[in-house]
């Protein structure tokens, strides 16, 4: 279901609640996607998640707006590697581990220490 580099703390911990989020907000996040790509703005769309406010990418959509346990910012890899969070030496691995836009969500989890990409797929319509 959701690609972790098999980590067993994402499984754990995190899954349950990603999940039901996601739920909620897979077309809207989906849609934006499709919309940083069409216009160029990246192929790499980000939406990094955290419980707390944060300083990657901008907010997308706050967890009081809609009732979730995550707030959503969204930004793309460019910040990524500029802020050093991916090492030039690491786009390329990056690129190659990023599923298909279309069928998934590149989430970047934080929770604490706790920082992991995850790739979770959009509901099937």
């Amino acid at each position: 279901m959701i690609s972790d580099f098999n980590d067993p703390e994402l499984s754990g911990k995190y899954l349950g609640t990603i999940t039901s989020d996601f739920v909620k907000i897979s077309d809207v996040l989906k849609d934006a996607s499709y919309q940083i790509r069409s216009r160029k703005f990246s192929d790499y769309p980000i939406f990094p998640i955290s419980k707390e406010m944060q300083p990657i990418g901008k907010i997308f959509i706050g967890k009081a707006e809609k009732e979730l346990d995550w707030n959503y910012f969204v930004t793309y890899l460019d910040e990524f590697v500029q802020r050093t969070l991916i090492g030039e030496e690491a786009v390329e691995d990056f690129k190659n581990a990023y599923k298909d836009p279309d069928e998934f969500c590149c989430l970047f989890v934080m929770d604490g220490a706790f920082t992991r990409f995850v790739f979770i797929p959009y509901p099937n319509d």
